[in-house]
């Protein structure tokens, strides 16, 4: 007999199978597709399917609740109750958890009995015809196209011994093309994030290529310093994510970031960065939308198994400049005498006032500075400041009076996000946004404006071209 049990019939039989007092099941089934090209050329394309299964065993005692988990691709009641042995074991052996808390209860998704969703090439449908073309109008003018776009569907399963049955659909997807002239001595990068690849068009991202590399056929060398800059929602959305991550509520209770009170315990309620600035997540922010419960698969700074099911919804973890929220638990809101908040697997920031529009409307109003491409190998320096170092990449432009009239070399710079939202002097449209360091493999769902910064601090020049 073929063993081919659905999701749904994994979760169950996990469930039943623990010896535990209580078992939580988070089943991930995903399916992606990708294309990949070097030099004008498809190198690669592909489809892979796969099912994560991670079951959560909890075990009672008069010194509280100890927890045990395991994880592993699972496609095989043989292979979910090895993984329910190794759990309740697991919990079995464990100290009680201090994040213990009751668990989440009779909450069912109405499509709980719906199949996965998968994916295939056929997502790419209308764009890879169009990035033939894109291939073919490159070599003609001398340029090199290099890129890979990449698509998912995740449909998760959650279930619980409490009455769980959640479920969820998540499609991911994003693109980044690399444009170079033929000699490889300039190169410019796009790049977006994307639900379905539905009105992307690569002979636009081209075009857009083609301006930047012909900006850089006038190449100044500038001095580190401190210059007039625009940071496009790309570079916006680099930094951003770091903030978002440093917001734990624990490590901040325990003076250990720059949302930590020097007093004691945390800032909330503070003014941290200009007034009119809004930094939020959303499940249900159109275009980002994103999964509407915890899903936990381990304890840790800003997530505890504990809370698995619970339900999200719109959290401000900066409004009107003052620090509203951080990353919750359940555990560290005791802690902190805070709302529970946990963690959104998307990032919005709104910023009141100035020009308004785009990157473009923004360097228009620069008299001598520069605008960035995108930001990498973004590392923190300083954790109590959120100070933060990285590397300019693929493009930084020369503006003068309101125009770009070259490119320039490469910077490292040293800054703080939140600084620089206290500094902020112009600011553009909120619109979809994806961070080139950590949209790929992280977070890809953003939205941000461009910003104007007067004085970013470009602290020394960098080779990388």
């Amino acid at each position: 007999m073929i063993d081919n049990p659905s999701p749904q019939e994994l979760v169950e039989l996990a469930l039943s199978s623990s010896t535990a007092d209580d078992c939580l099941v988070i089943l991930e089934d995903r399916t992606s597709a990708n294309l990949r090209w070097a030099t004008n050329t498809l190198t690669t394309n592909g489809v892979m399917h796969g099912v994560q299964v991670t079951v959560i065993s909890f075990v009672r005692s008069a010194g509280g609740t100890a927890t045990g988990s395991a994880s592993s691709s699972a496609t095989t009641r043989a292979q979910v109750e090895a993984l329910v042995a190794q759990a309740d074991a697991a919990a079995r052996a464990s100290e009680p958890a201090e994040d213990a808390a009751p668990l989440a209860a009779d909450e069912a998704s109405p499509d709980w009995a719906e199949p996965p969703v998968g994916t295939d090439i056929a997502v790419f449908g209308s764009f890879a015809p169009a990035l033939g073309e894109a291939f073919l109008r490159a070599g003609a003018q001398q340029r090199l196209l290099y890129g890979f776009v990449f698509h998912e569907m995740t449909t998760t399963y959650l279930g619980s011994t409490t009455g769980l049955r959640l479920r969820h659909v998540q499609p991911t997807g994003h693109y980044g093309v690399t444009g170079k002239t033929d000699d490889l001595a300039r190169s410019a990068w796009v790049g977006g994030a994307t639900r379905d690849f539905a009105g992307i068009d690569p002979l636009a991202l081209d075009a857009e290529l083609a301006t930047r590399l012909g900006w850089a056929q006038r190449r100044v060398d500038l001095p580190a310093g401190r210059y007039d800059t625009v940071l496009p929602p790309t570079a916006v959305a680099d930094l951003m994510i770091d903030t978002y991550w440093s917001a734990g509520a624990r490590v901040a209770h325990d003076g250990q970031s720059v949302f930590s009170g020097r007093a004691g315990g945390t800032r909330l309620g503070a003014q941290m960065v200009a007034p009119g600035t809004t930094l939020f997540s959303d499940p249900a922010y159109p275009g980002l939308e994103c999964t509407p419960f915890v899903v936990a698969g381990a304890s840790g700074n800003t997530s505890s198994v504990f809370d698995n099911g619970l339900s999200l919804g719109r959290t401000a973890w900066l409004d009107d400049g003052r620090l509203t929220a951080l990353l919750q638990t359940r555990h560290s809101a005791g802690l902190t005498g805070q709302p529970v908040t946990p963690a959104i697997d998307n990032l919005v920031l709104e910023v009141e006032g100035g020009t308004r529009g785009d990157s473009a409307d923004l360097v228009a109003h620069v008299e001598r500075g520069l605008l960035l491409t995108c930001l990498w190998y973004i590392r923190e320096v300083d954790p109590q400041t959120l100070l933060l170092t990285g590397l300019t990449r693929d493009g930084v432009y020369l503006v003068e009076g309101g125009e770009i009239t070259g490119a320039v070399n490469n910077f490292r710079f040293n800054e703080s996000p939140l600084d620089l939202l206290r500094r902020v002097t112009d600011a553009g449209d909120t619109v979809p946004a994806f961070s080139r360091e950590w949209g790929e493999d992280y977070f890809s769902r953003t939205a941000m404006p461009a910003l104007r910064i007067p004085d970013f601090n470009m602290s020394s020049v960098s080779q990388a071209l």
